[in-house]
């Protein structure tokens, strides 16, 4: 009987982790929605300012200067 207790414990710990885990997913989703959001609102605004982003990324590949930069240091 021992044996069947430790098992529902067990099935009872893996149930609550991943009603957790899934709750923490919809929360990480939700915020790379709000930070794709601010991200389009910042290109468009360096659009609106003249900078066409795509035509900076095709360049820097024409040129070879696609190493792997922090994005700050891009946009600096």
């Amino acid at each position: 009987m021992a044996k069947k207790a430790s098992n529902e414990e067990q099935i009872g710990f893996h149930k609550g982790a991943l009603s957790t885990l899934a709750k923490e997913r919809e929360e990480m989703i939700r915020l790379l929605k709000i930070v794709e959001q601010l991200m389009q609102m910042h290109v468009k605004g360096l659009k609106d300012l003249g900078i066409d982003l795509e035509k900076v990324a095709k360049e820097a590949k024409k040129s070879g200067k696609t190493q792997k930069k922090p994005i700050e240091d891009i946009l600096n």
